[in-house]
C-alpha cells in the first residue's frame, strides 16, 4: 500500500508571514507610486484570505482594479517574495525539517500548493526540500483552480491508496476530505478556528505530527 503524506506549503512548511509584509508593501508601494492605491496596505485582509486561489487575493485586494492592474501586481508580488526568500528572509516552522526527515522514511511525501510555480521552487531549492519531497505540485497546473482537484491529481499520478493532507485553512481539510485522506489541520499563523474545526485532528506543532498518523 502506497502512503503519502500532501503538505500545504504557506503557513504550513514555511513561515510566509516572514515574508509577507515587506513584498506586499514593495507591491502597493508601486500602485501608490501610479496613483492606483490610497491608503495603507492590506496587510490583515490578506492574512484573512490567506491560501486561497491568487485571483481571489487580488479580487478581494483590489476590487476596483482592472484585472491587467491585478496580473501586473501579483507578477510584482510575487517578484518580491522571491527575492525574500533567496535572500534568506523566510524560515520554515520549527521541527519543520526534522519531522519531514523522520515521516519521509515511512511515507511519500508531497507538497500542494496555491502558491505559483517559481515561488514553490524557490523555497524548496532554498531549503533543499527535495531531500524529502517527491513532487510539488502547483495550483498552475490545474484549470480549476480548485485545491481538491489537485490533491485528486496527486493521488492518481502517484498510485496513493492511504495518507493525509496537511494544512492551516479550509481548503486544505476539504481537500483531504474530498478525496478520502485524512485531514490535519496545523494551528499557525494564518489557521482560523472555525475552519479548523472541520479537520479530523489539529496540531500545534509539526513535532505531533507522526502521533496522529498513526
Amino acid at each position: 500500500m502506497k502512503k503519502a503524506i500532501i503538505f500545504d506549503m504557506d503557513g504550513t512548511l514555511f513561515q510566509t508571514n516572514l515574508i509577507l509584509e515587506p513584498a506586499l508593501t514593495a507591491t502597493f508601494d508601486v500602485l501608490r507610486a501610479k496613483s492606483l492605491w490610497q491608503g495603507d496596505t492590506p496587510i490583515e485582509t490578506y492574512r484573512e484570505i490567506m491560501g486561497v486561489p491568487l485571483p481571489v487575493v487580488w479580487e478581494t485586494l483590489c476590487p476596483e482594479h482592472s484585472l491587467e492592474v491585478r496580473k501586473e501586481s501579483n507578477a510584482l508580488f510575487h517578484t518580491k517574495l522571491i527575492e525574500q526568500i533567496r535572500h534568506g528572509k523566510g524560515a520554515l516552522y520549527p521541527n519543520a525539517e526534522q519531522i519531514l526527515a523522520t515521516l519521509v522514511e515511512d511515507y511519500n511525501l508531497y507538497i500542494v500548493s496555491n502558491g505559483q510555480i517559481e515561488y514553490l521552487q524557490a523555497i524548496v531549492e532554498t531549503y533543499q526540500l527535495d531531500r524529502f519531497i517527491k513532487g510539488t505540485y502547483s495550483i498552475q497546473s490545474i484549470s480549476s483552480g480548485h485545491k481538491s482537484h489537485l490533491v485528486r491529481k496527486v493521488i492518481e499520478e502517484n498510485n496513493i491508496q492511504h495518507g493525509a493532507v496537511v494544512g492551516d485553512r479550509a481548503s486544505d481539510i476539504q481537500a483531504a476530505q474530498d478525496n478520502y485522506l485524512l485531514a490535519v489541520g496545523i494551528r499557525f499563523d494564518f489557521a482560523q478556528e472555525c475552519e479548523l474545526q472541520k479537520a479530523n485532528v489539529v496540531i500545534d506543532d509539526l513535532k505531533e505530527l507522526p502521533t496522529v498518523l498513526n
